[in-house]
């Protein structure tokens, strides 16, 4: 298997798993806009340090997984239920968020590394969806559990994440007037996405039992 394969899905991967307007994301924008680029890229440093870790676990549970088709079978069952119930939740249910003007004080670099890794490790989604990414990708013979091509994986991830927080840095003074917007319909987005996520996951299941 040919690294640039991992490589660009690890990238792609975490570029799409980031680039929603999110705790980290934002406060990396608000830590540029107020105490400027350098302290914002040591906090994205320290978020991508452990987004590094993150996926490299979450690669290992997969690799274990990948290993018992029925538990495969089972994950994907348990994840179309769950990614239906957000979708009823977030399309249904869940009122409309609004956005929050927070205040961000000066501070060294070092705390901004640390904040970043904080932030990041209180984040525990990068694991489950590096899970799934990983098995999904294998099961399509994308991604292959060999320790070149994990760790081509991971590096792809750990670029894709730089590049996602950094296109905030670099880029939020100019959609910092679509934010609101974006806080106003988030719902519909994130209920739009996971109900994506359900229908695709409820083809594989069928594809699995009737294919």
């Amino acid at each position: 298997m040919a690294l640039l394969t991992p490589l660009l899905s690890g990238f792609i991967a975490a570029f799409i798993g980031i680039i929603p307007p999110g705790l980290i994301n934002m406060t990396a924008a608000k830590v540029n806009l107020k105490e400027g680029k350098k302290n914002a890229l040591w906090f994205v440093a320290g978020a991508v340090v452990v987004i590094f870790f993150q996926v490299s676990l979450a690669v290992l549970f997969a690799q274990v997984i990948d290993n018992r088709p029925d538990v495969v079978t089972l994950l994907r069952e348990v994840g179309f239920a769950i990614f239906s119930i957000l979708t009823i939740y977030f399309l249904f249910i869940a009122k409309e968020p609004k956005a929050k003007k927070s205040k961000i004080k000066k501070r060294s670099k070092k705390s901004r590394f640390f904040l970043g890794m904080l932030l990041s490790g209180l984040n525990f989604f990068p694991i489950p969806y590096y899970v799934v990414v990983s098995v999904t990708l294998a099961s399509y013979h994308l991604f292959a559990f060999e320790n070149n091509i994990i760790f081509t994986f991971i590096f792809g991830s750990v670029l894709g994440s730089f590049a996602a927080l950094y296109s905030y840095i670099g880029f939020f003074g100019k959609i910092e007037k679509k934010t609101d917007y974006i806080m106003r319909n988030m719902n519909t987005i994130i209920g739009s996405i996971t109900g994506l996520i359900a229908i695709a996951t409820l083809f594989n299941i069928l594809n699995y039992y009737f294919g």
